[in-house]
């Protein structure tokens, strides 16, 4: 589920007092951008040259569908969104305001949240919401921008509509809409005379729209689903279907599918609310239990099985609520059952029960903001959560802002794993921060490790987990020093921590016979000094000694280095535990440019294929000493 929490931006310091304000009260998160402004209160430390640029942060945040608001200049706003825009249906609503808050001004989605946010914000900053949509300005309401809880049918219809009133017609409000009552629309009463040109209706029955009529649907209905494991989706969605049809009711007017904990990871269930649009909620046994004396068909079987009297019916009523009702009772299909409950309000899916958590493993790269997938991005943004070594959460920069950091230590790797997953069990989005990509010697093994063979809880085995790839340090580097993997190549940790120290050794010698490119990663430590060098020996049996070796350190911060030396002279004092080392192979080049770079390549073979310009061959692997 994406974060829809609005982003307010400051890109001073000065700023930072009046985005907290407007942040507390628009339910959304302070965000400092750019070297002039303040990290979050997670951490109190300025940012510094590894934070992202405020036009990055702002289209990350942009792609990632926050609603965005920016203490600065429209213009500068506008432009630095400008590539992005293209779908003002999906984008989210972007909202300038003045850095002394005397200005609010709506440029993107004003029928779309941002009218009202630019409203609002003015009541905090005693600024002037500087509105122009017609409707807005005429009557105070945009009929295509239904709050929260209802769902407008028609969107279609809408500017035909709203010209109509700007024109002069009048309505005739069809059941109650408080956030119509409160406008500035002309309504016609419904007991009067008065002729009404348009109908602005309220209702969960389902019917199509009449001429001049927008068909608003309230979100009253929450539909209970109990399934068997493995159930397919195909047969949940049609039992859905049918239930809402043998209800009379619109679809739109659904808030959000409901079930039993132990099925928050039943693909059905979330095939169903996917279906619909809407979110899946969860109850636990105990709460739907506290639901049977209102079942109708309660079953103790079902009781025997999971501790409730019945899943789909207490489910339905749990996400109504005390003053709500089953309006269709329990219906089967072959491995499905279903119920539908009705609220006399909107219901708010955020308040009942509890999402599955989802777990985002993520790869930030060796740390540079540009070698950070907009994927990723969009995975921090909408996480709640943030759990990593504290390094790679600061290389996030204002990502963090307005999120919950769990910073662990070096060495504390299953700890940090197991609260991500545990986090996660509770039904937040939690991103576990990895640096390079979290497949390759980081955390996402050990996701799995944990789900197979760990004593995590069964919450955190049914979470959601979506993996997410990043630019490895062995990729940064051979990127920085030519196309050194041009050929085959392997990866060897030297770090015995985990791996006995004889495994490493026979890894290496047979890398070495087979004259793969080898990348070493965890090449020394403070106390491990000897391994890198047993490696260098092993590779000059059976490799050149003027094999290029690329040591890279530091890649995409400050501070990085990127040196080319020959294998016989590769010095371990040379190397810290920030380095990758790549030691080419038997065929593995050199070449200078007319700059004085030099670059390392290991040649594909196309010198071999016939016509080719290209001088000399592939020699393949040098004879063993």
């Amino acid at each position: 589920m994406p974060n829809d929490r609005p982003a307010v931006i400051h890109l001073t310091e000065a700023a930072k007092p009046l985005a907290d304000r407007i942040a507390a009260a628009i339910g959304g998160e302070a965000i400092g951008v750019g070297a002039r402004a303040v990290r979050a209160e997670t951490t109190g430390a300025p940012i510094g040259s590894a934070a992202p640029g405020v036009g990055e942060s702002l289209r990350g945040l942009f792609a990632a569908g926050r609603p965005l608001v920016a203490l600065m200049a429209s213009g500068a706003l506008i432009r630095i969104l400008a590539p992005l825009l293209s779908d003002k249906q999906s984008e989210p609503p972007v909202v300038a305001v003045a850095e002394d808050g005397s200005a609010v001004v709506p440029l993107l989605g004003g029928h779309h949240g941002a009218n009202d946010l630019a409203r609002r914000i003015a009541a905090v900053t005693d600024g002037f919401a500087a509105v122009t949509t017609a409707g807005d300005v005429k009557f105070g309401v945009a009929l295509d921008a239904p709050p929260a809880g209802y769902a407008l049918e028609n969107p279609q219809d809408a500017k035909a509509v709203m010209a109509a009133l700007v024109s002069g017609a009048s309505a005739r409000l069809e059941a109650a809409a408080p956030w119509l009552e409160a406008s500035a629309i002309p309504l016609a009463e419904n007991d009067s005379s008065d002729v009404a040109t348009v109908r602005l209706t309220v209702t969960s029955t389902g019917r199509s729209p009449l001429p001049n009529e927008l068909l608003y649907r309230p979100k009253t209905l929450v539909l209970g689903l109990g399934a068997e494991r493995g159930a397919p989706a195909e047969e949940a969605i049609a039992l859905a279907e049918n239930v809402l049809a043998e209800a009379g009711v619109s679809p739109l007017s659904l808030a959000a599918v409901a079930s039993l904990d132990v099925k928050a990871d039943e693909a059905a269930v979330h095939a169903v609310a996917e279906h619909f649009g809407v979110p899946a909620r969860f109850f636990a046994a105990a709460r739907l239990e506290e639901e049977a004396p209102r079942l109708e068909n309660p079953s103790d079987v079902v009781f025997a099985e999971v501790g409730c009297h019945g899943v789909a019916e207490g489910a339905a009523l749990a996400g109504v609520g005390a003053a709500g009702r089953l309006r269709i009772a329990k219906r089967k299909s072959k491995r499905v059952t279903a119920a539908l409950g009705e609220a006399p309000e909107p219901v708010d899916p955020a308040t009942i029960g509890r999402a599955r958590g989802t777990l985002f493993v993520v790869g930030i790269g060796p740390g540079s903001e540009a070698w950070r997938s907009p994927e990723v991005s969009r995975m921090v943004a909408a996480s709640t959560d943030l759990v990593g070594y504290s390094l790679y959460l600061d290389l996030l920069g204002p990502l963090t802002g307005g999120k919950t950091r769990h910073d662990f230590d070096l060495g504390k790797e299953e700890a940090r794993v197991r609260h991500a997953m545990e986090l996660a069990g509770e039904g937040r989005r939690v991103a576990l921060v990895c640096s390079g990509d979290a497949g390759i010697y980081a955390m996402a093994t050990l996701v799995f490790e944990l789900l197979d063979k760990g004593d995590v809880t069964d919450a955190a085995k049914r979470i959601e987990i979506v993996n997410s790839p990043g630019i490895s340090a062995l990729q940064g580097a051979a990127a920085r020093a030519g196309a050194p993997l041009g050929h085959d190549f392997c990866t060897i940790s030297l770090s015995d921590l985990l791996t006995p120290w004889d495994d490493i050794k026979r890894r290496v010698k047979a890398a070495a016979e087979g004259d793969f490119v080898i990348a070493f990663y965890n090449p020394v430590s403070k106390k491990r000094r000897t391994q890198l060098a047993f490696a260098r020996d092993v590779l000059l049996q059976h490799r050149p000694a003027d094999t290029p070796v690329i040591l890279a350190a530091n890649l995409g911060r400050k501070g990085e280095t990127v040196r080319i030396v020959p294998l016989e002279a590769l010095d371990v004092d040379e190397v810290d535990m920030l380095t990758v080392v790549i030691v080419g192979s038997s065929n593995t080049r050199v070449v200078s440019t007319g700059d004085g770079k030099r670059w390392a390549y290991t040649p594909r073979g196309y010198a071999r294929k016939d016509g080719t310009g290209i001088a000399g061959g592939y020699a393949g692997a040098m004879p063993s000493r």
